[in-house]
């Protein structure tokens, strides 16, 4: 399959234009003339890269740019932007050592996330998907007295489209003293919480946990750029762009993506009615789906996962729905995938409601 246009709502994919409920593009974003534009300028002024890392000649007005756009749309004191989501997880884990003793990994966590941990040289033990119970007991059996723990796993799970259930970590983690637990939010970014600010601010966590809770950011989902993001206090800025080897030896992201990223930020923060209209789009899918057979709850995460069921192929389903011209994903083995597989059903601020009520009538057409 050749994707030929950006990824949008209808998605040129080999040679025909398609209803694309695929990929990770929530808002709309990829391909938006505000982002496209930032980058065109960005090119012709400065060039593809700055050809060297970040500190001293490597600094540059694109890179300041994304950073104080985060900063303002994450209400923090400072923001650190680096090549890919993908290596938030080190970068913060590199950061922040020495501050903990032992980290604690969601099982299904993605492999950014497992790949960072084992980066750190820490223990690292795993605890059972989305377990409290079972986070508590392994802290009790692999933490020695005094011990600081560290907690990490995906805010939003990338398949399942399940949402952490923080709060009831931080309670776990409330007698442990200097504590902490890290989300990655790149399924989160954009479009948890009442601004887009993610897993933290849809459990409304701001100045209430004794816990302390960091994110890492994705650009390249939600937002449509590219890159990663940290936001904080200057402090911890400033610690992990000094310790973590994965952000001070990294090339730092091409200019044009830069600029493109800083315009996405602001112009998510300027349009909330996009995830006004997100929502609304999740909303009519579940319902929709769910009254087809599918258990699906009414969380507002916009990853809908169609899990194995009796009398049903999922890998028939995708293609029978492809040659109907819909795009939906078929996955048997990446992180957070349930028993069996699942297709994964990527809703967009942009589908319209004729788009989204003829992806559950086809279904409805093909599910015995």
């Amino acid at each position: 399959m050749l994707m030929q246009s950006p990824p949008a709502a209808h998605t040129l994919i080999d040679d025909r234009w398609r209803d694309y409920f695929s990929g990770t593009g929530y808002l709309g974003l990829q391909g938006h003339p505000a982002l496209t534009q930032a980058a065109v300028d960005a090119i012709q002024r400065y060039g593809l890269t700055t050809a060297t890392s970040r500190g001293g000649y490597g600094e540059h007005p694109a890179y300041q740019a994304v950073e104080e756009a985060a900063a303002s749309f994450f209400g923090a004191e400072r923001a650190v932007y680096f090549t890919s989501g993908y290596l938030g997880a080190a970068i913060l884990l590199q950061g922040l050592a020495g501050s903990y003793d032992a980290i604690f990994v969601d099982d299904a966590a993605h492999s950014s996330i497992r790949s960072g941990a084992r980066s750190t040289g820490a223990p690292v033990t795993p605890f059972r998907h989305m377990q409290p119970d079972d986070l508590a007991v392994q802290l009790r059996q692999h933490l020695r007295p005094g011990e600081r723990p560290l907690v990490i796993g995906d805010g939003v799970f990338p398949i399942s489209g399940e949402i952490a259930p923080v709060p009831a970590y931080v309670e776990v983690l409330d007698p442990y003293p200097g504590a902490m637990l890290c989300l990655d939010d790149a399924h989160a970014t954009g479009v948890l919480g009442a601004n887009g600010r993610g897993t933290s601010e849809h459990w409304a966590l701001a100045g209430m946990p004794s816990v302390q809770v960091y994110a890492v950011h994705t650009l390249s989902k939600a937002l449509g750029g590219f890159g990663g993001l940290l936001a904080g206090s200057a402090e911890l800025v400033e610690q992990l762009a000094r310790r973590a080897a994965a952000f001070v030896g990294a090339s730092p992201p091409p200019l044009p993506a830069a600029a493109a990223s800083a315009a996405a930020l602001e112009l998510v923060h300027s349009e909330p009615e996009r995830r006004t209209r997100l929502r609304a789009n999740v909303a009519r899918a579940r319902a929709g789906l769910r009254a087809l057979g599918w258990p699906l709850d009414d969380s507002p995460v916009p990853i809908l996962c169609l899990g194995k069921r009796p009398g049903i192929d999922l890998a028939r389903l995708q293609a029978e729905l492809f040659v109907r011209d819909i795009c939906v994903a078929h996955v048997t083995s990446y992180s957070s995938t349930p028993p069996g597989g699942a297709l994964r059903i990527a809703i967009f601020a942009t589908h319209s409601d004729e788009q989204i009520d003829r992806l559950i009538a086809e279904l409805a057409a093909l599910v015995p």
